[in-house]
């Protein structure tokens, strides 16, 4: 069993999943997540701003976020997004333990502001699903930097003493 699968079914029966919607959504979550990923979060959502589009599963890994939609009406399942966490941008969370419930956005690389709320059966869960989204989001992204060792052309800022004296 691959780092995938080992974390995910245990993530998605802590999220009190049904095997049924495990399986229907696995081959979409397979076709965007490496075997070698490992799941940091499996739940279900909403959108608050189109809240009868459908039911959503929103699935995070160490590198990826993926959503999927199932329709209400046919039950159809489809990607809603697939992205690498590093092209999100201006990710915020604000947990809400009166409302247990956690509202998510992102901005996609394609510019669009994507908005998920998060539903916990629990206040303790809120502050959990807070961490988790702290782990994935703040301590293992960077911002990406300028990393410019040197030009070519450019002299050295500071020689050494007898790093151009000849050793003759």
């Amino acid at each position: 069993m691959d780092v995938f699968s080992r974390t995910f079914l245990p993530a998605a029966a802590e999220a009190g999943l049904a095997v049924q919607t495990v399986s229907r959504h696995m081959p979409v979550f397979r076709r965007c997540v490496g075997s070698g990923d490992a799941t940091i979060l499996v739940t279900r959502c909403n959108r608050p701003d189109r809240p009868v589009t459908g039911d959503y599963l929103l699935l995070l890994t160490h590198r990826r976020l993926v959503v999927t939609q199932q329709t209400r009406l046919l039950h159809r399942l489809r990607l809603h997004l697939n992205t690498e966490l590093r092209e999100l941008s201006n990710v915020t969370w604000s947990p809400d333990p009166r409302l247990q419930s956690v509202e998510m956005a992102a901005t996609a690389i394609d510019g669009i502001r994507e908005r998920f709320l998060i539903r916990t059966s629990h206040p303790k869960q809120v502050w959990q699903l807070d961490a988790l989204l702290n782990q994935a989001f703040r301590t293992r992204l960077r911002p990406p930097g300028a990393r410019v060792v040197a030009s070519i052309g450019d002299a050295p800022a500071v020689a050494r003493p007898g790093m151009f004296a000849p050793s003759w």
